[in-house]
């Protein structure tokens, strides 16, 4: 599976339960770049998404996506399910923001391989980076 995680300057990723950030233009780069391939969320990222045919909302969605598959991730550990985990995607909001749950970037020094950098103007944000990393 494919993972795809928003993070500000220092890795955060929520702040008391929320999402630090969201962006539209981020949501509508997410969807054309994965196409027709089903992405994977839970309820709660869900909300932020208009309706989709190729959503599928699950509260084990880290367990349920198949290999090759996209995994929206703003709420969950990832350790667990590295060995599935074929594609790390991260947009980068280029702030800093309030956080207490971040993603663990040491993970990044075990084996993945930076291979696409991207950078685009967001709806609220002047600059999103992606940043596409492969075993």
């Amino acid at each position: 599976m494919n993972i795809i995680i928003c993070i500000d300057d220092n890795n955060g990723m929520m702040f008391n339960h929320r999402r630090q950030s969201q962006d539209k233009y981020l949501r509508e780069h997410l969807l054309n770049m994965i196409g027709t391939s089903p992405l994977w969320m839970n309820a709660y990222s869900k909300k932020q998404f208009e309706e989709d045919f190729y959503i599928c909302v699950s509260e084990n969605f880290l367990e349920a996506a198949s290999e090759g598959e996209y995994c929206f991730v703003e709420d969950q550990d990832i350790i667990p399910y590295l060995e599935k985990i074929e594609k790390i995607i991260l947009f980068r909001w280029n702030r800093s923001y309030p956080a207490d749950v971040y993603f663990d970037a040491s993970l990044l020094s075990c084996g993945w391989i930076l291979t696409e950098v991207e950078e685009f103007a967001g709806s609220s944000h002047e600059k999103i980076t992606k940043e596409v990393y492969t075993r």
